[in-house]
């Protein structure tokens, strides 16, 4: 679904082009000191919210879980709330680079800017852009975040850097079920529709069976071949995997056709999100319910559609 997050950022285009005009060159703060921050996945805000605490205002521009993050489009207000930014945190990965047209209209000296894939050392191109499901990724971006943080509010720095230590201890019982899921159950065979999950997967010691090109097509919006189409409905129809994991926001025809087959055939199911569900979550607390979605599928076939 990368094709419709270009065609999405091309529908910005001209609303950028009236934001070069309508809004200030240098992000605004706030009377009081607090620092105006964006998400462009709420996911990131929270980080954000969890590090800058009393210190800043944090907006996500991405939030709604029951949309397709990959064909969103920035409203006029959204792009306001970038342009006024100190602090952005973005994905990366061509994931939301609407976001690279707006900050191009808008640009002040004084933002600080944090692509995510750059934070990692990942090249633009990486197959995979839901870099938040890997555990190595929030730490990094947590003191991404209290380093721009610190700059912009030096004052602030060491309760910025106390935050981290505690965003940091506060990720061990995600951790923690994700060693016992890999002691437990790794290499449990597993079938995905597209590859949200897969670096959670992968740290979780599951082997998954679906090929990445049937993956990558239908993330991209691509007709998968029929070669693809049959290997899948083969792992769930004759048992070869213990679970199937969608996309829970993105759903095709092809989707729920896997979905069918997995409850038809007695396949649990366990929904993904893009976007962090909301209310009721924080981060910490969205990983280690997937975590735990994923253990009562595997050791009790129980499904978990949605959180």
């Amino acid at each position: 679904m990368q094709v419709r997050r270009i065609l999405a950022a091309m529908a910005l285009t001209a609303t950028a082009g009236l934001l070069a005009t309508a809004c200030s060159a240098n992000p605004a703060g706030t009377s009081s000191g607090v620092i105006v921050a964006v998400g462009a996945e709420n996911q990131y805000a929270n980080v954000i919210s969890q590090i800058g605490g009393r210190y800043v205002r944090v907006t996500a521009v991405e939030s709604n879980p029951n949309t397709d993050p990959h064909a969103f489009e920035a409203s006029p207000s959204v792009a306001s709330q970038v342009a006024a930014a100190q602090l952005i945190v973005q994905n990366g990965a061509g994931y939301d680079s609407y976001m690279n047209k707006i900050e191009s209209a808008s640009s002040g000296s004084g933002r600080k800017v944090i692509v995510v894939q750059q934070v990692l050392g990942l090249p633009g191109t990486v197959p995979n852009p839901h870099l938040w499901y890997s555990p190595g990724t929030m730490p990094k971006v947590a003191a991404a975040i209290a380093a721009s943080l610190s700059k912009l509010s030096p004052a602030h720095a060491a309760y910025f850097r106390a935050n981290v230590a505690t965003f940091d201890t506060s990720l061990q019982p995600w951790l923690t079920a994700l060693a016992q899921f890999r002691a437990a159950y790794g290499g449990t065979p597993v079938a995905v529709t597209e590859p949200v999950g897969d670096y959670l997967l992968q740290a979780a010691g599951a082997d998954i069976m679906t090929p990445f090109g049937l993956q990558a097509d239908i993330m991209n919006g691509v007709d998968p071949s029929p070669q693809y189409v049959s290997l899948q409905d083969s792992l769930l129809a004759q048992h070869k995997v213990k679970v199937l994991l969608y996309n829970q926001q993105v759903t095709d025809t092809l989707t729920a056709s896997f979905l069918a087959l997995a409850h038809h055939y007695g396949i649990p199911v366990v929904g993904v999100y893009e976007t962090m569900p909301t209310p009721g979550y924080d981060y910490q607390s969205w990983m280690l319910a997937e975590v735990s979605a994923l253990r009562k599928a595997v050791a009790s076939k129980v499904s978990t559609e949605k959180l």
